[in-house]
This record gives structure tokens, sequence and C-alpha cells, in this order.
């Protein structure tokens, strides 16, 4: 199961934009409203997850999400749920996927050490140990960063194309016209 969560002051498009994309291509995605069901953007949008945080239970993910803005990303962070949810991750190999402000969550958990990450401008100093790429999406291995609400498309369809392949993610991409 995919799992992206949703925590107050988080970039909208960030996350409903690469939440669409795996829902075209095919892949079951549940969203998770830290700290509560309904969470509100940074940009006064209101979304109604799918389950709140206290009824998540994956000990196994298969990728987890975390989009940016502020202070989402920091509210991220603070939460034990989500804490939880990566340590499942990554003992379960499966996949790390922050964009923008959030890769600091995982670079202040020293996820990042030794690979290529991006993220938000100014935010550099929290990707502890990583080789800040010049790319706007990066995967290295199973950590996937992105810089920001500019690409968002972009990172949708590369985490599309490490869930389900490159041909399906090359499918939703001509689907929609890019």
């Amino acid at each position: 199961m995919v799992y992206l969560f949703l925590a107050n002051g988080f970039e909208e498009i960030e996350a409903l934009c690469p939440l669409d994309i795996l829902r075209r291509g095919g892949v079951k995605v549940t969203t998770v409203g830290v700290g509560a069901e309904e969470i509100v953007g940074s940009h006064g949008i209101h979304v109604l997850a799918d389950m709140r945080d206290v009824f998540y239970r994956d000990p196994s993910p298969e990728m987890v999400i975390l989009p940016g803005g502020m202070p989402g990303a920091s509210n991220l962070d603070a939460s034990p749920v989500v804490e939880q949810a990566i340590r499942a991750a990554r003992s379960s190999d499966g996949y790390l996927a922050a964009i923008c402000a959030a890769p600091f969550v995982l670079g202040k958990r020293g996820l990042l050490q030794g690979k290529e990450a991006i993220c938000y401008p100014g935010f550099e100093k929290d990707l502890k140990g990583a080789t800040i790429s010049k790319k706007k999406v990066v995967r290295d291995g199973k950590i996937i960063t992105a810089a920001g609400m500019g690409v968002a498309l972009e990172f949708g369809l590369e985490l599309l194309s490490a869930l389900k392949g490159e041909a399906v993610a090359a499918d939703v991409k001509a689907k929609i016209l890019v």
C-alpha cells in the first residue's frame, strides 16, 4: 500500500498532483490526515483524508509520500505516526518520497546519508550527508526527492515509474499531454 501523509499547512499541488498521477496509473494510494481527517493546506484548501493517522498500522508500506509546504513539513516531522511509517518503509524496503521542504524530514533522520537528493532552496543544510543534486527530481535507490511545487507533475510521474514501471508512467504522461 502507498500512503500520502497530509498535515495542516501542506502544499496542495505537491500532494494532490502526485496523488492524481498515481491513481491514474492504477496505484492504490491512501491519504492519511495527521491529527485530523480534514486537513487544511497552506493556501486554505480543505482536503478530507481517506483515514486519520490514528488508524495507520501498515508494517510494510510500499511507499510513504511526504508533501512539502510550511508548516506542513514541520507538522509531518513532529508526527510519531509519520515516524512510524518512515521506519516501517525502511525496514520493509519500501520507497520514501518527499518534495519541497519535506526532504528535511528524511535528512534529519540520517536517511539521505550518501544519497543524491534535492529540496526547496534553503533546506539543503537539513539534508545531512546528502549530495545536493542540480536535478529537479531525483531517485536514488528507494529515496525519491523533488525541489518543489513547479515539479509536482514530474515528481508524480517518477513515483509512478518507481512503482509501476517506465511504460505505465510514459502512458499516463502521454494521456495527460505532457
